[in-house]
């Protein structure tokens, strides 16, 4: 299996718009810590979304909703301390960008100065386009988000396939020009039908980035714990785990277990040891002190 990355030595904006010309699949998965991240980065993977799945897959919340701003910081930075060729994003999670532009662009600055992160995605579609439009002209990279947006899980009734109709389908291709004419420079298209993604990716000029939209997008995200089967949540339709982790770890914590309840961990092998003479030493000290107490 070859672990090489292509000989690019960072993942900019400008190369993720230049994928799309070049019809070149981009690739892009979630981390929220260093090790992860390192052995993303590292498997030469183009994007590293720091997503607010953080909150179910890491944190246990139900939702996404509930996850803070400081808790994505958190995450973000350990992140960083691993990544060095992927381009990094992160999500404003709920609530980081709901109440005002102002709001939206301090926590986007906290990201990019605090956190490293190169780019933010927010979730929403022609009622984000003014704030995107803000964000990019403070020289913020953003990327867009539409179709099922976890963040609108209320509002959405559940976690329900979006533009199964002919109405919602055109609500969406609206959504996605006005994100592309407000200056994003990626689009996460999550959970629509494939023959409405691959639409909306042959209009735009920027590239798509499909999680549950088919194969037609120009880029493909999944959640990192779903890849590797550790998710604890229900798999969706659209998940391919390439590993089945959870297995892994379970059958090492038996044994562990087992190994330690059974006298067989740690072994005279895994155990540290005084030298000889210190050894001889120490004898004839608790001999001495033995002979003294009896007197």
């Amino acid at each position: 299996m070859d672990l090489k990355p292509e000989a690019v030595s960072k993942i900019t904006v400008p190369l993720i718009l230049d994928r799309k010309l070049r019809g070149e699949k981009i690739t892009c998965l979630t981390a929220y810590d260093y090790p992860t991240a390192r052995l993303v980065d590292e498997a030469g993977i183009d994007v590293i979304l720091v997503g607010d799945s953080l909150a179910q897959v890491v944190l246990g919340y139900d939702t996404t909703i509930p996850v803070t701003l400081d808790e994505m910081l958190h995450h973000l930075r350990a992140v960083r301390r691993a990544t060095r060729r992927a381009l990094l994003i992160a999500d404003l999670p709920y609530g980081a960008y709901h109440q005002s532009e102002d709001e939206a662009l301090r926590s986007s600055i906290r990201y990019l100065k605090e956190g490293g992160a190169e780019a933010v995605k927010i979730e929403g579609g022609r009622k984000r386009a003014a704030l995107i439009r803000r964000l990019v002209d403070a020289e913020i990279p953003v990327a867009g988000h539409i179709g099922l947006t976890p963040q609108s899980l209320h509002s959405l009734g559940g976690y329900r396939v979006q533009g199964k109709t002919a109405e919602s389908a055109a609500e969406l291709l609206a959504d996605a020009q006005a994100i592309e004419d407000a200056g994003a420079f990626a689009l996460v298209l999550e959970g629509m039908p494939r023959e409405l993604a691959a639409i909306i990716t042959r209009r735009l000029r920027i590239p798509t980035i499909g999680i549950g939209a088919g194969p037609d997008c120009d880029g493909q995200v999944l959640v990192v714990h779903d890849l590797l089967g550790l998710s604890m949540l229900p798999r969706a339709k659209f998940v391919r785990a390439y590993a089945d982790l959870a297995a892994v770890l379970r059958d090492a914590f038996i044994r562990f277990r087992d190994d330690v309840r059974g006298g067989g961990y740690p072994s005279d092998a895994e155990s540290y040891h005084w030298s000889g003479d210190l050894r001889e030493q120490f004898e004839k000290w608790a001999t001495l002190r033995s002979l003294k107490d009896e007197v």
